[in-house]
């Protein structure tokens, strides 16, 4: 039993380094798409009169949403990130463009939504997104360079076998990285709207 409990541990420890090993060595994808990320939130901020067709994606948060308790908030919020991050990642084998869009769309539409509050809550209304933010982004723009450097693999010699170990080691970082900082995120923010609303 000892024996087991030590090999299991190992295995985990080596994984969660493996990992971390895989995640630094991409980490120019993922500094670049989160640029993206914040260039597009710049836009969606200073050009929102042109973007009102946010609303309607707005509404239908708000909506499904509504009148939900603690619990069902949060699984809403992790359900919806952790769908978003998972397919921004597979579909990035298609040459990466799908990552690249959605860090463009979802950078505007932050930019937008930071246009509408601002004018209410003031510039310093930024500070109530960063407890989840901190958490959230990072795991969103690791999702989403993990699934360009995914889909760059489809140029160059040995693309079967790249695109199988890329793959592999994508899932890795997705299931020990992201996963439990979406799940931490989408606790803090379910808290901070249910009990600090």
């Amino acid at each position: 039993m000892v024996v087991r409990k030590k090999s299991w541990r190992r295995e985990f420890a080596g994984l969660v380094e493996d990992s971390f090993d895989y995640l630094c060595a991409q980490k120019r994808y993922i500094y670049a798409v989160a640029l993206i990320f914040l260039a597009s939130a710049i836009v969606g901020f200073v050009f929102a009169s042109s973007l009102s067709f946010f609303d309607n994606i707005l509404k239908d948060v708000a909506e499904k949403t509504s009148g939900l308790d603690y619990l069902e908030l949060i699984w809403f919020i992790f359900s919806n990130n952790i769908t978003s991050s998972l397919t921004a990642l597979f579909l990035g084998v298609f040459f990466g463009v799908f990552p690249l869009f959605n860090a463009l769309f979802n950078g505007s539409l932050l930019g937008y939504v930071y246009s509408k509050v601002v004018p209410i809550e003031g510039y310093l209304v930024i500070w109530r997104l960063f407890p989840h933010g901190l958490l959230e982004l990072p795991a969103v723009f690791i999702s989403l360079g993990l699934g360009v450097h995914l889909g760059a693999s489809l140029f160059g010699s040995n693309r079967r076998e790249t695109f199988v170990v890329r793959w592999k080691e994508s899932m890795k970082v997705f299931l020990v990285i992201v996963f439990p900082l979406l799940a931490l995120a989408a606790i803090i923010e379910s808290t901070l709207i249910v009990f600090a609303g």
